[in-house]
Formats: C-alpha cells, structure tokens, sequence
C-alpha cells in the first residue's frame, strides 16, 4: 500500500530574499509549510551570514534545480582587511592579524582586482560543502582535518570595486557556478599582503533572478495571517531556463514527446538543450542533436500536464 504524500501539488519558483543568521533549508522548510506544500527543494545554499537571492523550486520545477543551481551568480561582499579567519568569514575564530597597508590607493587596488578577473584558479574552502570520500569538507575541517583541495577554474566576469573604507572593502562580483567568495576575498587580502575575510555578503542575482523579483519571509507570513493565497506569488518553472531556446511543437510530435519519445523535426537547431512548448503551455526540457536538414529531440525533463 502506498503512501500518501503530505501536503497539496505546488508547482513554480519563488524568490525569497534570504536573512541573515538562518540556513538555506531553514528557510526551505518554513516556506514549505507555509504553503502546505508537498515537494520542495532550493537551488544551491547560502551560508546563515549570507543574504539575498535564494530562488525555491516546488512541484515540477524541483526537475530544474539543477540547472539553476549551475547558472551564474552575483555577489555585493564587504572585506574586512588586515584578519584571516578559520572559515574566511566573521563567524570564524581568527588565526592572523596583519597590518593594513596605508597605500590602499585606487591604483593599486584595481591592479590587484584585475588579477582576479576572467578565467581563475580558485582552491575551495576547508570550511564548503564539496565532499571527500562522501563528507563535506567542513566536517573535516571541524575535525581539525586539513584535505589536500585541488584548485578549480571559475570565472570572474565582473569585479568591481564600490567603496574603500579604512580597514573595509566593498565589491561587486558576477561568476560562474562553484565560486566561493569567500575564497576570493582570502586571495585579495593576501595579494594585498594583509589577509581578509567576509564580513558581510549578500547575494543580488541567481538563475537569471534579482533583488527585484525576491520576497521577505516576512511578507508570505503576513499573507498568511489575512488569509491570502501565497499561490500568486509563484513564478512558472521555466521562468528560470531563459538561457535555452525554445521550440514550439504541435500535433504528433507534440503527443510523443509528452509520451517521453524522441522525435525528428524539420529545421537544424543547435546542439544542447531546449524549452519546448506545445499548445502555448511549457512541456519541458529536450536536448536538440542536429541530423542534417533536420533535428532529433530528445525529452530530458517534462512537466506533467504540459
């Protein structure tokens, strides 16, 4: 006999604007039960001192965290200068102190962030959630257990410097997936010659999302408390997929790909994965592989009732 799930069929993304000093799936589950939902899941953690763009995939959309999880990000992050800490964060015990450098000048500032930009090698954090022999690193490293982290290519596609306080920076960063910011800002503090770590972070976009589109917890409880419908606030799943391209299909080829068979279309697309849409409703995802004038397509990810 089966089990019947708990909770009711919510399908969409919600952006919520993360607090400080929770963890990502605190929020998760607490939103999860405000909308009494039965399936749910986030896009990639931030940390409790991490604030911002969390995007949260309930229903059919959970079938593209992935793909959200592996878009670009963008960062406003605050360096505290001159302190090296154990996790490179302020929640961390500090391990060194230096002495700031007293020609923190624009110049030198911007040749030493130009360092940073474009392709990077970066060495993760003892203190992220990689795994090793199926455990976080930060077990490990709350084990006093140092593992050797071989460096890893990201990309810095902007990096940019807002404001120099004494002791302080603020920057600006849009990257690739897998970038640890706090790694980075460790790196500049120690290109600066004085060590760093992250006082302050917040993440401004994911998955295509901004602060625009995100919502307080706040906001969804009070909702609740009128006794209106959080529904509303709910963006379609593929709302977060903009990068394919679409495709529009109709009649059998439509009927075979719901039913989970490849089909032969006419036109060459490119190689990789689309969005496709029958009867102006989302179906789902397909890889596109061309074969001469035409192209197969391949159902990776459907929605149901698409």
């Amino acid at each position: 006999m089966s089990r019947r799930r708990k909770g009711r069929d919510v399908n969409g993304i919600l952006v919520i604007d993360k607090p400080m000093g929770v963890t990502s799936n605190g929020i998760l589950q607490q939103v999860k039960r405000l909308f009494g939902a039965a399936k749910a899941g986030h896009t990639g953690a931030l940390d409790p001192l991490a604030t911002g763009v969390l995007p949260l995939c309930f229903g059919e959309a959970t079938k593209f965290s992935q793909m959200m999880l592996d878009s670009d990000k963008a960062y406003i992050a605050t360096a505290k200068l001159g302190v090296r800490t154990e996790t490179g964060d302020s929640e961390g015990a500090v391990v060194e102190e230096r002495p700031v450098p007293a020609d923190l000048g624009a110049a030198r500032l911007e040749s030493v962030l130009d360092g940073f930009r474009g392709d990077i090698q970066q060495v993760p954090s003892m203190y992220s959630a990689l795994k090793h022999k199926g455990r976080p690193l930060y077990e490990y490293a709350r084990e006093g257990i140092e593992v050797e982290r071989p460096a890893r290519p990201v990309t810095i596609y902007e990096l940019t410097l807002l404001e120099v306080r004494e002791d302080e920076l603020d920057i600006a960063v849009s990257c690739t997936k897998g970038t640890y910011i706090r790694s980075l800002v460790e790196d500049i503090g120690e290109a600066l010659g004085c060590g760093a770590h992250v006082t302050a972070l917040r993440r401004t976009m994911a998955s295509g999302f901004t602060l625009a589109h995100a919502h307080p917890v706040e906001q969804l409880e009070a909702m609740r408390e009128r006794g209106e419908s959080l529904d509303g606030l709910l963006v379609a799943p593929d709302a977060a997929l903009s990068m394919f391209p679409e495709q529009a299909l109709s009649g059998q080829p439509l009927v075979s790909i719901i039913n989970g068979q490849p089909v032969r279309i006419s036109g060459q697309l490119e190689e990789g994965f689309v969005r496709l849409y029958g009867n102006e409703r989302f179906v789902g995802l397909a890889e596109a592989f061309p074969e001469g004038e035409a192209t197969k397509l391949v159902p990776r990810r459907l929605v149901k009732n698409g």
